[in-house]
């Protein structure tokens, strides 16, 4: 967990927001920071010289590569298939020729096996015309995500066309998309529900077709209160031309609302059991973004090989909301937006509250990267952790009611293969528990290694 704890006690006060929706247990409230690209239109970013495409940026089986070096590919060729197992197929973001198969360094797992393309300068770019998807069977719809290789860009890239078909008998009844961002410092979500809110709405109506529902509820923190008209709007203008009911609900800003348990609680009132999925309570969720890339790839065919991600913090010299070739080094978009500042104490991958620390700019781009966070000194907390004072505080933050208290003493004393009792892998790593912990104790990362630890 990389942020300052800028509250007392860090724990969530719900003053005034009763009428909002939220979940009934734990939660924080980190200073948004959300001011320095909120109000940014995105942008495109001019294509790079060369890529790093990662075989390796989706739940499940790395992808293999499929072409071989000094091959010319053009924007949108599959260069990378998973073989067998749970996987999505990788595409060229760019026309160009095979630099290289090799591998590069990755935000998680420190390296992969990547496919490095040198673009070709005078290459235009790709063109696609829309078709009428209403004509297209549920089949085809999940065929189509398959191809596009669609993976849920709000979190761990998990296979889009294996979510969108659970269980015949689950029974599901309700979409809900996940509009909250509730990260400090990120506005991707904001800005495209702001920007290209047909695609989302659009995005949701092939999304129920293929679950073949009627009920969409899209969930968006109150701090968003332009992308909640602006999005609302296009539900309505849809509505009005025979589309299925999509509701707006307005969440209370707190975090972690985003989180697929939490989220489901506060808008329909249902509880994922422990160790359960969203379909065990009849709901599928998805990301906005997520819905806007179903629409590009049904709609227009378009693979998922770019996205949006924020780049911001006090340490870059310019923050800015960009749309980006998937592949692209962290250091062409540095270079782009006018270089770091003195100021710059660490570079975060992803939000700075579930987000990893990076040592390198050559890290590329994936189809999960939110954001990139470039954090002064005064940004974070370097102050060194002490002993567990048992205050109770991270107890009461947690959203999963467990006990990461315990679970960071066992660790501490070699004992993390006995810390399942504790609720261990119930946790999804939110950093809830260290934002509040006034011993400033490394809770995230005693939980991570105790999980390393108990599996095996």
């Amino acid at each position: 967990m990389q942020y300052r704890n800028r509250f007392p006690t860090g724990i969530f006060r719900a003053a005034m927001t009763a009428s909002l929706l939220t979940f009934p247990k734990g939660g924080v409230h980190p200073s948004e920071s959300k001011d320095l690209t909120a109000q940014l239109p995105i942008e495109t970013l001019p294509i790079p010289d060369e890529l790093d495409i990662l075989l390796s940026q989706h739940f499940g089986a790395p992808a293999s590569a499929v072409v071989k070096k000094k091959a010319e590919v053009s924007e949108g060729d599959i260069i990378g298939e998973v073989e067998a197992g749970l996987g999505a197929p990788i595409h060229a973001s760019v026309t160009g020729q095979i630099k290289a198969i090799s591998t590069a360094a990755h935000p998680v797992s420190v390296s992969a096996e990547s496919i490095t393309i040198r673009t070709d300068p005078d290459a235009s770019a790709r063109e696609y015309e829309p078709c009428d998807w209403k004509t297209l069977s549920r089949d085809d719809l999940l065929a189509k995500i398959k191809d596009a290789g669609i993976v849920g860009i709000g979190g761990a890239g998990f296979p889009t066309h294996v979510k969108l078909a659970p269980p015949s008998e689950a029974g599901v009844d309700t979409l809900i998309l996940n509009g909250a961002e509730c990260e400090p410092y990120l506005t991707t979500d904001h800005r495209l529900m702001l920007e290209h809110p047909q695609k989302v709405i659009e995005g949701a109506e092939i999304i129920l077709s293929v679950l073949e529902i009627q009920d969409c509820r899209i969930g968006v923190e109150s701090n968003k209160g332009d992308a909640i008209e602006t999005l609302g709007q296009a539900a309505r203008d849809n509505a009005a031309k025979g589309g299925p009911r999509i509701t707006i609900d307005t969440l209370e800003v707190k975090y972690p609302q985003g989180s697929e348990k939490q989220l489901i609680q506060s808008i329909t009132g249902r509880r994922v059991p422990g160790f359960g999925l969203p379909f065990d309570v009849k709901v599928i969720v998805q990301n906005v973004g997520t819905a806007a890339a179903i629409y590009d790839a049904v709609v227009l065919g378009k693979p998922l090989y770019e996205k949006v991600i924020t780049i911001s913090g006090r340490g870059i010299r310019r923050p800015a909301n960009l749309q980006v070739k998937i592949g692209t080094r962290l250091r062409d978009i540095v270079d782009y937006l006018g270089g770091t500042t003195p100021e710059l104490a660490k570079v975060v991958m992803g939000g700075p509250m579930m987000g990893f620390a990076v040592p390198t700019l050559d890290i590329p781009m994936t189809k999960t990267t939110s954001g990139v966070l470039f954090l002064a000194e005064d940004e974070i907390d370097t102050r060194p952790h002490s002993q567990c004072i048992r205050c109770g505080w991270c107890l009461d933050a947690c959203p999963m009611g467990l006990s990461p208290n315990e679970i960071g003493i066992y660790v501490e004393a070699g004992r993390a293969e006995d810390t399942s009792q504790f609720g261990l892998f119930e946790c999804f790593e939110c950093g809830s528990c260290a934002f509040v912990c006034p011993a400033k104790r490394p809770l995230v990362q005693f939980i991570r290694l105790a999980k390393m630890k108990a599996k095996k």
